[in-house]
Parts: C-alpha cells; sequence; structure tokens
C-alpha cells in the first residue's frame, strides 16, 4: 500500500467515528430518551413511532434522488466533500434539538418532533452518501478496498460503541448531578456532535481522490437514475441481503436497553455487555483482512452466518447470567460485524460493474442504497420496538420490571432474537442464489474498463 493509500486509509476512517456516535445516539437511543426520561403517554408515543417510520421510508425512497445531487455536484472540491461538511454540520444542529426539551407536550411536541425528525434524516442523509460513495473513488483494487473498508468499519465500531457502552452511565451521572437525566442526555447530545465535527474534519481536509484515472461522465438525469439503479441486477440482489441483515441487526441493537432493563433486570450490565461485544466486534474487522486472503467472500459470508444463527440460538435459551449471554453475544455480534463489511464490499464492486454493464459509474447513486436500506431497517426495527414496548407493557411500567408479564417479556425476546435470526438468514440466500461478482469477475470487469479507456491504466 503506497503513502497516499495509507493516508487516505487514516484519514477517510476517522471521520466516521463521530458519525457513528451520532447516528447511534438518534438511532438506538432517541426512543429510550422519550420512554424512560420524557416518559411519554403512549398515544404521544403511537404518533412517534409512527412519525418516525413514515419519515424515514420517505428518505429512504428520496435517497437515490440525494445520490443524483452528489453525483452531479461538481466543486472545485469534488462531488463528495460538500456534502460530508455542510450535511455533516445540519445534522449536528437537528441532533442536539432532538434532546433539547423545551417543555412542549400533546399536539405540540409532535409536530416539533416531526419537523426535527424530517430534516435530520435529509442532512445526515447528503453526509452519509458523501461519505461512503467517496470509497469507491480511493482505489479500485478489491484487497485495497478491504483494508480501507475494514479500517472504517473499525472507526464507526467505535463510535458505536464508545455510544452504546457510556451513554447510560455518563447520562445518569450528569442526571444525578444535575437533578435530570434530561441535562445529561442533552450535554451527551452537544459532546457528541463536537465530536462528530471534528473527526469529519479529517476527512475533509485530509483524502485525496484519484479522480483523473476516471473517464469525465455527463450529469445523469431522472431517466438515468433509475437505469443506474433497476438495470444493476447485481446491486439489486445486493440491496435485498442487504436489506433483510439490516432490518433484523437494527431490531436486535434497538431492543438492548429493554432488555436490561426488563429482562435481565440490571440496566448498568448493559453497559458492560456493550463492551464485551464491541471489543468481540472490532477484533473481527481487525482480522478480516487476515482471513480475506485465505477465503473466498462466499466462504466468510457462510460462516459469518453461521455464528450469527449460533449466536441467537444461544442467546435466546441462556438463562439470566452475563457468562451466558456475554458468550452468545460474540459468535453473535462477530458474524454481522463481517456480514456489514462484506456488505460494504459488495455494495462497492456493484459500481465497476454497473459502469461496466450501462456505460456510467454513478458511485454515488449506486451508495444512496446503503442509506436508503438502512433508514428502511431502522424504520422497520424502530417501529417493531415501539410497537413490542406498547403491547408487551413495557412502556406503561415505568422502569419497574415486576410491572411486564412473563409473556410480555417472551414477546420481546422474540421480537429480539427469532425475527432478526429468520431474516439474516434469508439474507444469505438471496446472495448465495443471485450474487455472481466474485474475484474473477471483477477482475474481468477492470480488464475490460481499462481496455475502453473508462478507467486509466494508472488506477489502482
Amino acid at each position: 500500500m503506497d503513502k497516499r493509500t495509507s493516508r487516505n486509509r487514516f484519514f477517510f476512517s476517522v471521520g466516521t467515528i463521530g458519525r457513528d456516535m451520532q447516528y447511534t445516539l438518534v438511532s438506538m437511543f432517541l426512543n429510550v430518551y422519550l420512554t424512560e426520561v420524557l416518559n411519554l403517554p403512549d398515544q404521544t408515543l403511537w404518533w412517534t413511532t409512527g412519525i418516525t417510520l413514515a419519515v424515514r421510508i420517505y428518505d429512504a425512497v428520496n435517497d437515490p434522488l440525494m445520490g443524483l445531487f452528489v453525483d452531479n455536484t461538481k466543486t472545485r472540491f469534488g462531488k463528495f466533500k460538500p456534502w460530508i461538511a455542510i450535511g455533516g454540520l445540519l445534522s449536528a444542529i437537528f441532533t442536539v434539538l432532538f434532546f433539547t426539551d423545551i417543555g412542549l407536550r400533546g399536539t405540540a411536541y409532535i409536530i416539533s418532533f416531526t419537523v426535527i425528525y424530517l430534516l435530520w434524516e435529509v442532512t445526515f442523509s447528503g453526509n452519509d452518501i458523501g461519505y461512503w460513495s467517496m470509497l469507491p473513488t480511493l482505489s479500485i483494487d478489491q484487497k485495497t478496498r478491504e483494508k480501507i473498508g475494514s479500517t472504517a468499519r473499525i472507526c464507526a465500531n467505535i463510535g458505536l460503541f464508545i455510544t452504546v457502552v457510556a451513554i447510560l452511565p455518563v447520562t445518569n451521572a450528569i442526571g444525578n448531578v444535575t437533578g435530570g437525566r434530561k441535562v445529561g442526555f442533552f450535554i451527551v447530545a452537544v459532546a457528541i456532535v463536537l465530536i462528530s465535527i471534528f473527526t469529519q474534519a479529517f476527512t475533509v481536509f485530509g483524502v485525496k481522490e484519484q479522480r483523473s484515472v476516471f473517464k469525465k461522465e455527463e450529469k445523469t438525469s431522472l431517466r438515468e437514475l433509475a437505469r443506474a439503479i433497476f438495470k444493476n441486477d447485481q446491486l439489486i440482489f445486493t440491496l435485498i441481503s442487504l436489506a433483510l441483515f439490516m432490518i433484523g441487526y437494527t431490531t436486535t441493537t434497538s431492543f438492548g436497553t429493554y432488555f436490561f432493563i426488563y429482562a435481565y433486570r440490571d440496566e448498568g450490565m448493559y453497559s458492560i455487555f456493550a463492551a464485551i461485544l464491541g471489543v468481540s466486534q472490532l477484533a473481527a474487522l481487525m482480522v478480516f483482512p487476515f482471513f480475506s486472503k485465505r477465503f473466498s467472500r462466499k466462504q466468510l459470508y457462510f460462516a459469518a452466518t453461521i455464528l450469527v444463527v449460533i449466536g441467537y440460538i444461544v442467546f435466546f435459551f441462556a438463562p439470566m447470567n452475563m457468562l451466558f449471554i456475554g458468550a452468545a453475544g460474540i459468535p453473535l455480534f462477530v458474524g454481522q460485524a463481517f456480514i456489514q463489511l462484506l456488505m460494504l464490499m459488495f455494495l462497492a464492486d456493484t459500481i465497476e460493474y454497473g459502469q461496466w454493464k450501462l456505460g456510467r459509474r454513478n458511485e454515488s447513486i449506486t451508495f444512496s442504497v446503503q442509506p436508503f436500506i438502512n433508514k428502511i431497517g431502522g424504520a422497520v426495527g424502530n417501529a417493531v420496538v415501539g410497537a413490542v414496548v406498547i403491547m408487551s407493557g413495557i412502556s406503561a411500567a415505568d422502569g419497574d420490571p415486576d410491572k411486564v408479564s412473563e409473556s410480555g417479556l417472551l414477546m420481546m425476546k422474540s421480537a429480539m432474537l427469532i425475527i432478526p435470526l429468520i431474516l439474516i438468514v434469508l439474507g444469505f440466500i438471496v446472495y448465495k442464489l443471485f450474487f455472481r461478482i466474485d474475484k474473477e469477475k471483477y477482475d474481468l470487469i477492470i480488464t475490460d474498463l481499462k481496455a475502453r479507456g473508462d478507467i486509466s491504466e494508472d488506477a489502482n
């Protein structure tokens, strides 16, 4: 790996630490804030659950259009960095507003929640699409992409697990000093968005793209937008597999806090559990390049799915003992870490496939399906969590585990573990049956693109 690539690997990857801290705060802990801190009534929670689902679906459908805007952007800073910078700053503001309580309740709160959620989704989308669609421009070599992608995922997971581990004890500690957890969540939100802005500055000012090695293309029209997605069959199959995985993954992780409060009956163990799994997932991403040298991506995906299946089954039947639950969580999240990184690589490879088949690269349109799927997965996952929390009696329990029945706990465990297991296995089956871009196929595509002059011979 040359000096430029090593530099890009570092500056690109660091940028996602704060981004994922910010995304994790909203995607995993906004529901907790609404139910356990603001203690909103069930009627309002039904509204916020429905609004979250509707806004995420709307914004997810809108993501390809955002990808079109990014692809058609032409500035002296390139087409990705302006969206990373502007989207990062604006989404930071709306993240803080989520956790700012000025006393609104009822209809007024529902309206303000809707506006803030819509603006947050749109601005974070621009940032997210700009960030990830930059990855394929840093290298066309599969192994180099895997190294950059694995480092970026490591940094993303560092951000995720710092938030997951620290959020409850830190907000509780601040709340004890200030007299309430509302202040704790507000201060943490401000701190996280400042970290997000700081770490993304590394990407904006440090990454040097390979712009000159790709053929300059005309702007993409709306008609060509649809063609870039729906005529790229390998992108469609990747999208389906990723959707099934993300719905399952998001549903499981979003139930974490509720599981340890109401099933395990010790909220403090959530942070310990998250720390154990965070280390396991980071270790998995660190060793991924070692395994990728020795096994094909198809073999790695199969092995990762087996680990996930084992983890879910053991977790479901495990007694309420951290030794058993922690042991179940390790294969579950190691497997999920591998799958997340593999999906990122599959998506990157469909860009060259689309260029080879359709004559256009369309990095941002292609990568717009990633936030599209993340939002659909998050929307469905949060909708499942919101509905189960209400129907199981958890929202009415007010933090008291004794008020939740055994059937309510079983409902929560089934939604958290069984449904995601089925979805993730189905995702692998779709990949196994329909995805065709292996190393040999990809190398042939690159050779053909160079021969056609669509990619420079100097590209690496």
